[in-house]
């Protein structure tokens, strides 16, 4: 087995999470102009609910729905109860970071004085032998993340590309105010958003969840960085720029494992920094002026 494919096939797996989780939070950055940090808090909070199901004796798929559907509603409650109501007093976004910040931290206090102070592993193993490909070796719950992750990016192509709903929220992320001026129901399409992008939250924190080999109410919140960093890598409320992001970031975070396994999270900061400096557009904004100068 190749010890480099090894690292490949180990950063394809973070890829797979963290694509998830960075294309429903750039969602929300993107259509609804607001800088969710309570992002990973959802995702515990559905992880969770999968971890009671699951424990239950209730099937992994079902338990996937039932904290997709979870992720959703607690986000859109989110939305409809505490950031809106601000929105509508004018609050700046430096003031809704802060307030998502501590909604995450009440929150993640409120899952700990739940479940209380203790290591948690989820009940389920998808096979127990190790399969082989390309060098790689991946476990039956590795490649069901896999799966998961590419159903989902599919899934979302479908969507933004041929539905509706997916031609009102690019026309939102492109110029909020002249998709409302051409007939669009901002609030309508908003409120979806906030229904898809926790759903997604839900599901990311179930497959986050399913890959650590133990997890408490905290666990989620060190996920946060590597997030921000695939959003903002792939250009920040760029749903498509957010997917090359994760496989940038979960590649380098699987290939300096090989040599820092203790350190490979931070490969994430590293490449935050370098965007911010050298790319802050994000680099789908490098295919994108290609194909114009092309043209």
């Amino acid at each position: 087995m190749s010890l480099f494919a090894q690292g490949v096939g180990f950063g394809l797996i973070q890829a797979s999470i963290i694509s998830i989780a960075a294309v429903g939070f750039t969602m929300q950055f993107g259509i609804a102009n607001l800088l969710n940090l309570a992002f990973t808090e959802v995702m515990s909070v559905a992880g969770f609910v999968a971890y009671v199901t699951l424990s239950h004796s209730v099937n992994l798929w079902v338990s996937l729905v039932i904290a997709a559907g979870v992720g959703a509603v607690t986000s859109l409650l989110i939305a409809k109860l505490l950031y809106n109501p601000f929105r509508r007093r004018g609050a700046k976004p430096f003031t809704l970071a802060i307030v998502s910040l501590a909604l995450g931290l009440f929150i993640q206090n409120a899952v700990l004085a739940t479940v209380g102070v203790s290591y948690f592993t989820y009940p389920v193993t998808l096979g127990k032998e190790d399969i082989h490909v390309l060098g790689a070796r991946f476990s039956g719950n590795e490649l069901i993340i896999i799966a998961i992750a590419v159903g989902v990016m599919l899934c979302l192509h479908l969507l933004l590309q041929f539905t509706q709903l997916g031609r009102a929220m690019r026309a939102m992320a492109c110029n909020r105010d002249l998709a409302r001026s051409s007939g669009i129901p901002a609030g309508r399409i908003e409120g979806l958003v906030w229904l898809l992008s926790g759903a997604l939250a839900g599901i990311a924190g179930v497959v986050f969840f399913l890959n650590v080999s133990t997890f408490t109410p905290s666990t989620a919140s060190s996920f946060l960085i590597v997030i921000i960093a695939a959003a903002v890598l792939g250009g920040a409320g760029d749903v498509y720029g957010a997917m090359i992001g994760a496989v940038i970031v979960g590649e380098a975070i699987g290939i300096s494992s090989l040599w820092l396994p203790t350190y490979s999270t931070v490969t994430a900061f590293v490449l935050l920094i370098l965007v911010l400096l050298l790319r802050p557009e994000g680099v789908r904004a490098i295919f994108r002026a290609r194909s114009e100068v092309a043209a």
